[in-house]
């Protein structure tokens, strides 16, 4: 479904991903984990062709996300870090909107609507403006827009950051919900999500990848916070090592 492969991002002299490939598997949950500042972020947006590669290629559902960016944001559903809320907007009108901007026939614009709106556990707030919503129900309707055009492929981009213990809980069974249905990167520096909702880990370490594999043979003699810290660990000893050379 999704297949990453030597893909690269440069700004000016610095290199924020450098030649990563891993794949996702139709339907499986792929946790792509990394300390802040890794490269997760800028792989998201590469992915979701909101940023253009500097080098390599990225597919998903078989279309190239540099050259056919349109077909790709088809069939991607989108939640970045801070979800692209209009405050003044409510729920309801707020997803009618983004549903016309994903391209759902006008005919078929309310029934996407509130499946969304159902799905994510929003009709008793649909019309209430997004101002005035919690940080957990806003993050319910970014996962709303995300999967109002039902799309093949869900990208999250840390979609627990900032949410206390009881709506962290809520948004992972959100998402635990999705699982089998598409396919789902879920970027993320939580362990405790990546084992709880991941089929699959790609760890990444200042814009590299070192690590790719499926979570239960990562974690049959060791916790996934042993393979992240022994992943990491190795990956800066070799960087040191070859910048002594």
């Amino acid at each position: 479904m999704i297949e990453v492969h030597e893909l690269t991002k440069r700004y000016g002299d610095r290199v924020a991903v450098e030649s990563i490939s891993f794949t996702a598997e139709k339907g499986r949950v792929l946790g792509f984990l990394g300390p802040n500042g890794a490269g997760k972020t800028t792989t998201m947006r590469m992915l979701t062709g909101f940023l253009p590669p500097s080098s390599g290629t990225a597919r998903v559902a078989g279309y190239d996300v540099a050259t056919q960016s349109d077909e790709v944001r088809r069939r991607i559903g989108y939640l970045p870090e801070n979800p692209p809320l209009y405050p003044e907007m409510t729920v309801r009108s707020y997803l009618t909107f983004v549903a016309r901007l994903k391209g759902v026939p006008r005919a078929h614009l309310a029934a996407a609507r509130d499946r969304a709106i159902e799905r994510m556990g929003l009709t008793d707030v649909a019309g209430r403006l997004l101002a005035h919503l919690s940080k957990g129900y806003k993050q319910r309707v970014g996962l709303a827009q995300a999967l109002v055009h039902e799309p093949e492929v869900l990208v999250l981009d840390e979609p627990t950051i900032g949410l206390d213990p009881r709506q962290i809980i809520e948004i992972r069974g959100l998402i635990r919900g999705l699982a089998g249905e598409r396919t789902v990167i879920l970027s993320t520096h939580i362990l405790p999500e990546v084992s709880q909702l991941c089929d699959k880990v790609v760890i990444i370490n200042e814009g590299r990848i070192v690590c790719e594999d499926l979570r239960e043979n990562l974690t049959r003699n060791a916790s996934l916070e042993e393979v992240f810290l022994r992943s990491i660990t190795r990956d800066t000893a070799a960087r040191e090592a070859e910048a002594t050379v």
